[in-house]
């Protein structure tokens, strides 16, 4: 018994039994498709017409493959060559599916992130900022805080640096620090806002505090 196709199996095998039996109206007409393209010039010049010539070309490779295949069989034997490859191209489609999903899965560092309404007034890395401090469990007042604190260390720019070695959005020294929260600490703003967020919380428990800290003694 034939097994289920998938749902991408379903539509390809529906699709080659369209193309077999377009290929062979085609070619009992003739077995030039530059003829054709000759008598329609207006299609031949759009970029349409250059992807179905591309379609039509596999079909065609198919449709020989499948005629040397099964010269002489019986229905049930063609039949079986043509589930045989939209299966294949089905489970291609499946493999390609799957290292999508899994390089997104693996994405664990984007580069934005949602922004609340609570955070509507900002912009650039001050919204994202902003979204990640609510995230962390601070309020609005905590965030007041660290907008003062890196408007004065890096003014939120995620490239800046100074004449020690200081980096990023945080200023932090060295910037390689931040390589424990993600490698792509050099330029993505998430990476040194989580990194810079822990460490406040881990040395002066709240952005409020690091910014006491750095009015009082110019540095945090």
């Amino acid at each position: 018994m034939i097994p289920k196709l998938t749902r991408y199996g379903a539509r390809i095998a529906a699709l080659v039994v369209l193309a077999i039996g377009a290929v062979v109206a085609v070619s009992a007409i003739t077995d030039d498709p530059a003829r054709i393209d000759a008598e329609h010039p207006g299609q031949a010049a759009a970029e349409q017409q250059a992807d179905a010539e591309a379609a039509y070309e596999e079909a065609r490779g198919h449709h020989r493959d499948y005629i040397a295949a099964t010269a002489g069989a019986d229905v049930t034997v063609k039949a079986a060559a043509v589930y045989e490859y939209a299966e294949d191209k089905a489970n291609g489609l499946n493999d390609a599916q799957e290292d999508a999903d899994e390089a997104a899965a693996m994405n664990t560092n984007p580069t934005s992130v949602d922004i609340p309404a609570d955070c509507g007034e900002f912009t650039g890395n001050k919204a994202t900022g902003c979204a990640l401090t609510l995230e962390a469990g601070f309020d609005l007042e905590q965030f007041a805080c660290l907008e003062l604190l890196w408007d004065k260390e890096s003014g939120w720019n995620e490239l800046a640096a100074n004449s020690i070695g200081a980096y990023g959005i945080p200023q932090s020294y060295p910037g390689s620090k931040m390589a424990s929260v993600g490698d792509d600490w050099r330029t993505n703003p998430v990476t040194q806002i989580l990194w810079g967020l822990g460490y406040i919380e881990s040395l002066y428990g709240d952005p409020c505090g690091a910014w006491a800290k750095s009015e009082a003694e110019g540095y945090y």
